[in-house]
């Protein structure tokens, strides 16, 4: 893409330093929420494309202010800004969650922006809404940008070769453990129960990680369900029926870690009476943060208690903006170094030879750098990014199910651990298995 009129740089086909070279320059946006390692990949992208001559601008605060036909909000970028970066959490460029495909007249003035900007290629960061903003900004542009695009969720749900984790997830889970241990302790000091609620709208993989990894008591994700709603009231039975187990083993205290996503799957009629005025995103997702997901499983179960005359302290607790914070671990830096150098090296390599592709979303499998063209990784039926869900017949999901404290078939089938459980529940074993039994059926 050439230099616009308004551009705030010379030159036709790039940047004209003081000695009249024309340099190719490169942009980068974060979109979506942040995640641990999104510094690291400006700072890995940014090193590469200086020492090999391009010129660098980031783009501030995602797409919204190119939506806005505003090119002039970017900060040039070079080595001594970002040499240490990659040891930092958040991102300097700031991110939204601005859709430039929610209409195609944003679309337009977005791709008419940076052409504005004069770039020769574009790294987006971000997740699956961002992976599909790139896609059509680089159809939009008619193989005049070129775009890369660099996965990142801490919810991991999108489909990487190998079973590769999205960056961030490893970091997100880490201090999420060290979060859950130390409400674990808390618990078993002052005999309470937390509801945890943990990031997660599509995939149950960051609170399945976090709970098998912490030793959690139960931990309640949306791939459990068939498709479709999933009312409150089975939420609150498997609750309840894990605190019950555990108070027959004479342990009235424990943590229960729910995937947020769960929160999108409440019917229609039971959403409206929880959450009347709850907002959506210009993704049309639920803003679920908004939701108290937390405190609303927690009062369920907490009645369910009180209405038997026993006592129980139940508090709530939503982890998520610590995690997604963080300063990423090593694991996250080594990975997103190699993905921030992956995706210049592709531009580049675009640029060098003119191929007429237009970008891909880069990843790593087997060590190795990985390339998955725009459309390669889209679900036909939506057209958007496929989703990665938990496997519940995988090895990781049944590992993690076997050490939980939940209602299974062996409560209902054996005499004597029906009759405790029952006995905890007030009712006869006959009653239990009738309003319980569901749980474990099939």
């Amino acid at each position: 893409m050439g230099a616009g009129a308004d551009s705030p740089y010379d030159g036709a086909d790039g940047i004209s330093t003081t000695s009249g070279e024309v340099r190719v320059k490169l942009g980068i946006v974060c979109g979506g929420g942040p995640a641990p390692g999104m510094n690291s990949v400006i700072s890995a992208a940014t090193i590469e494309a200086v020492n090999s001559g391009w010129q660098v601008v980031g783009i501030l605060d995602g797409f919204s202010h190119l939506m806005a036909g505003d090119h002039s909000k970017v900060m040039p970028l070079t080595i001594s800004d970002v040499s240490h970066l990659h040891l930092a959490g958040g991102t300097i460029l700031g991110t939204a969650r601005a859709n430039p495909t929610k209409r195609e007249e944003d679309l337009t003035t977005c791709v008419a922006a940076l052409d504005a900007l004069g770039l020769d290629g574009l790294i987006t960061i971000g997740g699956d809404d961002t992976a599909y903003s790139a896609t059509k900004i680089a159809e939009q542009s008619a193989g005049s940008l070129k775009v890369v695009h660099v996965p990142k969720t801490i919810d991991n749900d999108l489909p990487l070769p190998g079973g590769q984790p999205t960056f961030g997830f490893q970091t997100a889970r880490h201090v999420g453990v060290h979060l859950l241990t130390n409400l674990m302790t808390d618990a078993k000091s002052t005999k309470r129960w937390y509801v945890v609620v943990a990031m997660g709208r599509s995939a149950g993989h960051l609170a399945l990680g976090i709970g098998k990894a912490a030793g959690a008591t139960v931990t309640v994700i949306a791939e459990e369900f068939p498709d479709g709603p999933i009312p409150l009231r089975m939420l609150g039975d498997i609750l309840e029926t894990s605190m019950l187990k555990r108070r027959a083993e004479g342990r009235d205290y424990g943590v229960a870690v729910v995937a947020e996503g769960i929160g999108e799957r409440l019917p229609e009629h039971e959403l409206a009476e929880v959450a009347p005025d709850i907002e959506r995103d210009d993704h049309g997702h639920i803003r679920l943060e908004e939701l108290n997901l937390h405190r609303i499983l927690a009062d369920v179960v907490k009645k369910r208690f009180a209405d038997r005359g026993q006592r129980v302290t139940v508090t709530a607790k939503n982890i998520g903006y610590e995690l997604r914070g963080a300063p990423p671990i090593p694991w996250d830096i080594d990975y997103t170094r190699d993905l921030g150098w992956g995706a210049f090296d592709h531009l580049r390599t675009l640029h060098e030879t003119g191929s007429k592709d237009v970008g891909a979303m880069i990843t790593l499998h087997g060590g190795n750098l990985e390339l998955l063209p725009f459309g390669s990784f889209t679900d036909p039926a939506t057209g958007r990014p496929t989703q990665r869900l938990v496997d519940l017949d995988s090895t990781t999901y049944r590992v993690a199910r076997e050490y939980m404290i939940r209602l299974d078939a062996a409560d209902i089938e054996d005499v004597a651990r029906l009759d405790a459980v029952a006995a905890e529940a007030q009712l006869t074993p006959e009653a239990f298995r009738e309003r319980y039994g569901y749980l474990v059926a099939g």
